[in-house]
């Protein structure tokens, strides 16, 4: 029987040993929607290859494919590189460079999913076989111009609340299986209307572009690459974005910026921001956006509830932590306005 393959140090001992690397490290991203016989033997064999290179991120692997977010030491990086074509599926697989550095993951997670992006669709309903149109940075930035053109960001609303595309429409749901009904739902009437997608990296684009045009949307194109590719283009060959403000990333930076625009608010006051924070009370967690003078008055917290909490002995704040009274099961803050 293979060995399961899991970290076992405290997330004190991980950040501790972060902060003694004496190296720089590239975050990166990857997926493929590739069937795999057997997911937990890929997964115990992808754990044990990653953590042999000092690779730290967050790897879902499913019969359906990969889904990979990972830090790579820089000393590593050509033999990650050489090595991840060697690897069944993985041939010449596009790897998205971040475009800033900093910490991004403290440790290794490889996990077995249902799926690699969790919409919860039928199998029926798509064919992986038949997706949108790719479409190049430059390309998309021309289509947007177009008429009879609908664009649809693909992402989750706290994502969106920071950046996106210029006239792009907004999904309003709250649970990624939700997504792809409100999306062919807000289409009703335009299936002859070019439909331009947009993502993080391009992958939840992928299954939304299969979903749609099964359901009997004609013309689907996607952003290759997503975001974070339309981000190097951009600065690397000087054209206009029309992506405006940050980029969300699902790592510790919790996120890129692509221009200077800030299009959000604190949640607590209003004023303009567009900072994620993680709340500082061990109890909540929540996710919100918090401008650094609410920070400081509220030490990192998304209210003075949270604030007191966080600010009594360990041992008071475990007591609360039982009383379910207490529990607080919002994913993400939302500002009265929204």
């Amino acid at each position: 029987m293979v060995k399961r393959l899991y970290n076992k140090k405290s997330k004190d001992e991980l950040v501790k040993n972060l902060g003694s690397e004496d190296f720089e490290r590239i975050t990166c991203s990857f997926y493929n929607y590739i069937p795999i016989d057997s997911p937990d033997e890929y997964r115990d064999y992808f754990y044990s290859y990653l953590n042999s290179l000092t690779i730290l991120g967050r790897v879902y692997i499913a019969s359906e494919g990969i889904n990979a977010q990972i830090s790579v030491p820089v000393h590593n990086w050509k033999k990650f590189k050489d090595d991840i074509n060697d690897i069944e599926g993985l041939k010449n697989i596009p790897i998205k460079k971040s475009l800033s550095g900093g910490v991004s993951f403290y440790k290794l997670v490889v996990k077995v999913k249902k799926e690699i992006v969790a919409y919860g669709l039928n199998h029926n309903s798509y064919d992986m076989k038949k997706v949108g149109k790719y479409l190049n940075p430059k390309e998309f930035n021309k289509a947007l111009e177009e008429n009879n053109t609908t664009v649809i960001d693909m992402r989750n609303f706290y994502e969106t609340e920071v950046g996106r595309f210029k006239n792009a429409e907004i999904p309003q749901v709250e649970k990624s299986k939700d997504l792809l009904p409100e999306v062919r739902r807000m289409l009703e009437g335009r299936e002859d209307h070019q439909v331009l997608l947009y993502c993080t990296g391009g992958i939840r684009c992928e299954k939304a572009s299969s979903f749609l045009i099964g359901s009997g949307v004609s013309n689907v194109k996607q952003l290759h690459g997503g975001i974070i590719q339309y981000a190097h283009e951009i600065r690397e060959k000087g054209f206009e974005s029309k992506f405006i403000g940050k980029n969300f990333m699902f790592d510790a930076r919790l996120g890129e910026r692509i221009t200077n625009d800030i299009i959000a608010n604190c949640h607590i006051c209003e004023r303009p921001s567009d900072t994620h924070r993680d709340c500082s009370n061990d109890a909540c967690h929540i996710l919100f956006i918090q401008c650094k003078e609410c920070e400081k008055e509220l030490n990192g917290c998304c209210s003075e509830d949270c604030e007191h909490v966080a600010s009594l002995p360990l041992i008071e704040q475990k007591k609360l932590r039982k009383d379910p009274k207490r529990l607080i099961k919002r994913r993400y803050f939302r500002s009265p306005k929204n």
